[in-house]
């Protein structure tokens, strides 16, 4: 996978962790890629970030250890085809733009090209962090319904529209919650739970280990290991992000590890109705979205009572809490007013505090990985 050139646009995912880990729909986009071209073994090219350590992440590797037989894509495309082939082309095109090549037997990957021929594909070109949202209303009714069938829904659960489009692949369901299948298919991973009192509206992809705790949510996706409560409409949770009280997120992307404090509520619509526009890092962004929230990176938290104005970006590592929260928070910042910056200790400590919360264990290796999320995202 080939990471796009960083860029204010991919704010406040960029230099935290790869584009390529980032959901499309109900997908991680690496993930996509694989099941599209029949690959076993994703890697993710890109110098930077060769530190990076998660829990199940793909390798990264340098841009000259890339050696044929291969199939270099970018992060930043997203394949709608279910199904590539080359064919004799060289590469993968959507309209004009090469978003895939593929490397003969001992070739070394040189970097991106338009030579030779050309196999048209269909696929979603990211612009940024905020086209998320739009591949998560393309992509995710059709992820939802590709899901294996699964029996009938729980006794005690009242189901609206067909049955059959509930997916539970061995979730904890208690009475009384309502499923919506009205607008699409709804999926339960693995170990989610879903608690009385909760209504899920069509599309809709709970992650494995996930708990919905209550509330209304619809359209969205949440990856592994999050715990949800209240209002959430099409919003993409990459995953082990906490939001466990009442209050609204909507058309909001929301990285690892985050904390939203009980209250914390998005706005993802202007008064004038008009076209959201960002800031990021003294950059502004033209995002021609008009329901757009925010974009929450890696191990951000909110403060109880946080109101977010519509297309705020809050950089990895924040901490917002005090006055209103501006449209753009710097990475690690703390405090509202990002005049003054957790530091490096202070942010490994909390990590070493949160982590093993969703049984995740700070090894030497994940701990350097930390700190060099802190080196790349703030500046000297």
């Amino acid at each position: 996978m080939l990471e796009p050139a960083p860029a204010p646009a991919w704010a406040p995912f960029a230099g935290a962790r790869p584009i390529a880990e980032l959901r499309a729909g109900a997908h991680r986009i690496r993930t996509r890629w694989a099941a599209a071209l029949g690959a076993s073994e994703t890697t993710v090219v890109d110098a930077s970030l060769a530190e990076f350590r998660e829990t199940d992440e793909a390798r990264v590797v340098a841009p000259g250890a890339v050696v044929g037989p291969a199939v270099v894509a970018r992060s930043d495309a997203v394949p709608a085809d279910r199904a590539l082939s080359f064919g004799a082309a060289r590469r993968l095109i959507s309209g004009n733009d090469t978003i895939a090549w593929t490397l003969a037997d001992g070739e070394r990957w040189g970097g991106p090209d338009d030579a030779g021929s050309a196999a048209p594909c269909d696929a979603m070109l990211l612009r940024g962090a905020y086209d998320l949202i739009g591949a998560l209303e393309r992509f995710l009714a059709d992820d939802c319904a590709a899901a294996p069938a699964s029996g009938p829904a729980p006794d005690g659960s009242i189901v609206l529209g067909d049955a059959a489009l509930l997916r539970i692949q061995g979730a904890v369901i208690e009475p009384g919650v309502v499923f919506d299948l009205r607008g699409g298919a709804i999926v339960l991973e693995r170990g989610a739970e879903v608690r009385h009192g909760t209504r899920i509206e069509g599309p809709c992809w709970i992650g494995p280990g996930t708990r919905v705790l209550g509330g209304f949510v619809r359209g969205s996706a949440f990856g592994p290991r999050c715990s949800v409560r209240g209002e959430i409409s099409s919003s993409v949770f990459i995953g082990y992000a906490n939001k466990s009280h009442d209050g609204f997120v909507g058309h909001s992307v929301v990285g690892h590890w985050v904390n939203l404090g009980a209250g914390t509520t998005t706005s993802n619509l202007k008064n004038t109705y008009g076209p959201v526009r960002l800031s990021a890092a003294g950059h502004h962004i033209d995002t021609g979205r008009t329901f757009l929230g925010s974009l929450i990176g890696d191990h951000a938290k909110t403060a109880i009572g946080t109101l977010l104005a519509t297309g705020t970006v809050i950089g990895a590592g924040a901490s917002v809490f005090g006055d209103a929260a501006p449209k753009w928070v710097p990475p690690f910042a703390w405090g509202s007013a990002g005049t003054e910056r957790l530091d490096e200790a202070g942010f490994l400590r909390t990590a070493e505090r949160v982590l093993p919360r969703r049984d995740v264990d700070v090894t030497p290796e994940l701990r350097r990985s930390l700190a060099a999320i802190y080196r790349r995202s703030t500046v000297a």
